[in-house]
């Protein structure tokens, strides 16, 4: 059974060992350098809020913080990372839940937002299961300079997920 905490300084070094390619590093990170070190990642950290990770078996495998955050307004989830192993067992669904009710209880956000890209299949699949739907579609242009969609996805609070 997974469980989430707030992040601390102890958690970088496994957190920047999640994304374990340069692509995978992109889609939680775009503006980061593969590979990830602790002083991107904190850098990151402190410009945004509620910084979050999931322990699956006492080992952090999952992380997202906001972006955008305001007190009645929109909380917008980024730089979620999820460890390889612990994909398809449950570890992201639980991570945006926690994250949901952390945007509609703690900042009574109105809506929540996430953006995935197009070649992030995983993402695309997942977010609609949550109860997010896309609202628009933004060209973007990866590492080396090909064309890529970034999907914005929008869940409002009357249908938020609860966690489990």
């Amino acid at each position: 059974m997974p469980t989430h905490r707030p992040v601390t300084d102890a958690d970088l070094s496994a957190l920047c060992a999640l994304p374990r390619t340069p692509e995978e590093l992109f889609y939680c990170f775009p503006r980061a350098e593969f590979p990830l070190t602790p002083e991107q990642l904190r850098a990151a950290i402190e410009q945004r809020s509620d910084s979050t990770v999931v322990e699956l078996d006492g080992r952090v495998v999952a992380f997202a913080n906001f972006y955008q955050w305001a007190e009645g307004g929109i909380c917008a989830i980024g730089n979620v990372m999820v460890a390889a192993d612990a994909r398809r067992r449950g570890v992201a669904s639980y991570l945006m839940k926690v994250m949901c009710a952390l945007a509609f209880d703690k900042h009574r956000a109105t809506e929540v937002k996430v953006s995935c890209f197009n070649a992030n299949t995983a993402g695309l699949l997942l977010y609609p299961r949550l109860g997010f739907t896309p609202s628009a579609i933004e060209e973007r242009r990866d590492k080396a300079g090909a064309p890529v969609a970034l999907v914005h996805l929008r869940l409002p609070r009357d249908i938020a997920p609860q966690v489990d």
